[in-house]
């Protein structure tokens, strides 16, 4: 499978591949607009895992975790040109085989069209999705630029 010729880092973002990632978020449906401060501090505060071939970071992927019971997946993502090789599943495989997130009790992840992929890591439906809440404002990074100043 070509995802093995990707390497494979989850130490600190350089401000090159952070440049990367904060480009490419902010133009998804999920975090349009997410400024560059708001992302360094979501970055901060989870578990990264980037995929690299050649020295280019082509897959990301984060846990936002407590390291012990609970992890989310979020802003998994795979360069436009590199897609179709397995490397979204390997970036979030070894995300997911990190020794800090070991024996978590349940993972959760947000998607409106890669269930396909997820359910080959294990991730099925919610079996009782009514007992599932959510507070979601999904156009806050949006307003917040709007009632900003231009510089």
């Amino acid at each position: 499978m070509a995802a093995t010729m990707l390497s494979f880092r989850d130490d600190a973002l350089s401000d090159a591949d952070f440049a990367v990632v904060h480009g490419f978020l902010s133009q998804t449906y999920w975090a349009a607009g997410i400024p560059a401060a708001t992302l360094r501090r979501a970055l901060d505060g989870s578990l990264c895992y980037r995929g690299y071939l050649d020295g280019e970071l082509v897959a990301f992927a984060r846990a936002v975790t407590d390291q012990a019971t609970f992890a989310y997946l979020a802003d998994v993502f795979v360069a436009p040109e590199q897609r179709g090789r397995g490397y979204g599943r390997a970036v979030v495989e070894a995300l997911m085989a990190d020794p800090r997130v070991q024996g978590l009790r349940r993972w959760l992840l947000v998607t409106c069209d890669m269930q396909p992929l997820y359910a080959k890591l294990g991730f099925t439906a919610l079996p009782r999705p009514e007992q599932h809440m959510q507070k979601h404002d999904p156009d806050v990074y949006l307003r917040a630029a709007e009632a900003s100043p231009a510089p």
